[in-house]
């Protein structure tokens, strides 16, 4: 496990390719949010005098997938909540954060652990950028695990930073990371990889065949 410090506003920071059990102090965490926050796109123009906005509507999406690697359901924007009732997606947001980063979700999808279907291995969470705008241009997104709720955070547990980078030039959508069942508990992998697909039905098979 690759970790970072742990400070008492983000709790655990994690590293691309790092896992960690959903456990504090020897307690396991049954309901957890998980939050994606990203910011808006910044257009400077004569001479960096004038700058611009451009909204970024990112669509945050959970697939759950069976020990057989095999689709049981997708949360996302047209689909709220899982059959299970286990996995509650917040809705859609089409802007990100236009005054600049505020240090709150944009969107959540809340976990009920001890009510996801036993036929469900893994969780992964995930973005698309609906109107197809580049990842290299978006100046950051998030993804932080905590407990409370849509209202309140009650403490953040981990928290992933993912900045923009060069090399996410020509990417619009992005694998964030996944929850794994390891007998009866639970362990967050993060991914934070960029990915050569642009809408929801094309990320699903692309993440079977790489990332479960």
């Amino acid at each position: 496990m690759s970790l970072q410090n742990t400070d008492n506003a983000n709790g655990i920071l994690l590293k691309k390719g790092s896992s960690i059990f959903l456990e504090r102090e020897g307690k396991y965490l049954n309901e957890v949010c998980i939050g994606l926050n990203w910011g808006v796109i910044m257009h400077t123009s004569f001479f960096g005098l004038i700058k611009k906005r451009e909204s970024v509507d990112l669509d945050g999406s959970v697939t759950t997938f069976d020990q057989n690697k095999e689709v049981i359901e997708t949360i996302y924007y047209h689909n709220l909540r899982s059959e299970d009732r286990a996995i509650v997606h917040s809705g859609d947001d089409r802007v990100g954060d236009w005054d600049g980063d505020d240090d709150l979700d944009n969107e959540i999808i809340k976990i009920n652990l001890n009510k996801v279907s036993k036929r469900v291995d893994q969780i992964v969470f995930y973005l698309n950028s609906y109107n197809g705008q580049d990842f290299a241009k978006i100046p950051y997104s998030k993804i932080r695990i905590f407990e409370g709720n849509e209202e309140q955070v009650d403490a953040v547990f981990a928290t992933y930073n993912l900045s923009f980078k060069f090399s996410f030039t020509g990417y619009v959508s992005m694998v964030m990371g996944k929850l794994k069942r390891d007998g009866d508990k639970w362990k967050f992998f993060t991914i934070g990889e960029p990915i050569k697909t642009s809408k929801i039905q094309e990320t699903i098979p692309l993440i079977q065949q790489k990332y479960l």
